[in-house]
């Protein structure tokens, strides 16, 4: 199917960009990597009378150190995310979560600010992000704010960003040393995930000091599963610890039902998945 006329503008700063949103409101699109806008227009789920296209503005894209921050730009592609020696050495859950991410072309074309601003809860960056503690820097009008990913993700397909505000950056706190461990189910090679664990282990002499896990795909936002981290906290990093601990996987999540399976199959995959993930992340 042909997408519906549109007009086409390709800003070269962030200004420009926010001028436009501002000009064209609620008329406007903004397009990152484009691979969850254009199947939409193609499909006419949604029809924008102008397409702003950040590709051209270079600010947005690179991987820099800030002190015990690590820094990435919005319009970052997936693949440069997988490859980067930063990432690897302090974000090591981002740097294995996106190797899971679609397949190769996709995250050749893919951002990482276009994923995060799309919000799809069964969308992979959600959860190493949240669990990560990541800050979002947005930028609008009256210049830029920082979100903190507790308040970044409000519902489906929803965030903390503006109508007339762009996503410029994501901050993460280094967690140089963690382990770390993403587990997807999927019944199909690429496919979206049933659910998905994002597991970050500090370990230290055997145990388990501290902890922090994202769930994919069990509610409308990537879920903190909080209850697995106070259980483990303090922990050996033993299989009995870590099962134990994982039985409380599911607490404040609200799994949908599909074709892929209902709700109480995503609670057992998240049990079971947790577990798994944390076990690979501690070194078990």
């Amino acid at each position: 199917m042909i997408p519906a006329q549109f007009d086409y503008a390709a800003p070269t700063s962030v200004e420009e960009a926010v001028a436009l949103l501002g000009e064209h409101g609620d008329d406007a699109k903004i397009m990152a990597g484009g691979q969850s806008l254009l199947p939409v227009l193609r499909m006419r789920l949604n029809a924008p009378e102008m397409v702003i296209d950040l590709g051209k503005i270079e600010a947005l894209r690179g991987v820099r150190e800030e002190g015990d921050a690590l820094v990435i730009g919005a319009m970052t592609q997936h693949a440069v995310v997988a490859s980067d020696p930063l990432i690897e050495e302090h974000a090591l859950l981002l740097h294995k979560a996106v190797q899971h991410l679609a397949d190769a072309q996709i995250r050749h074309r893919g951002t990482l600010g276009g994923a995060l601003a799309h919000a799809d809860p069964a969308g992979d960056m959600g959860a190493p992000a949240l669990a990560l503690g990541a800050q979002f820097v947005i930028a609008g009008p009256n210049g830029t704010r920082t979100v903190e990913a507790d308040d970044f993700f409000i519902d489906l397909f929803e965030t903390a960003i503006g109508e007339d505000e762009i996503l410029t950056e994501i901050r993460f706190p280094k967690h140089t040393g963690w382990g770390a461990h993403y587990e997807k189910f999927v019944r199909v090679a690429h496919q979206w995930p049933i659910v998905a664990v994002a597991a970050a282990v500090r370990a230290e002499g055997g145990t388990i000091a501290e902890a922090r896990v994202g769930l994919t795909n069990m509610g409308n936002t990537p879920i903190r599963a909080r209850g697995v981290e106070e259980a483990l906290a303090g922990q050996p990093a033993t299989a009995d610890a870590v099962r134990a601990a994982a039985e409380r996987a599911t607490e404040g999540t609200n799994p949908p039902s599909d074709l892929n399976g209902d709700a109480d199959y995503r609670r057992h995959l998240a049990g079971v998945l947790t577990r798994r993930a944390v076990l690979t992340a501690a070194g078990v």
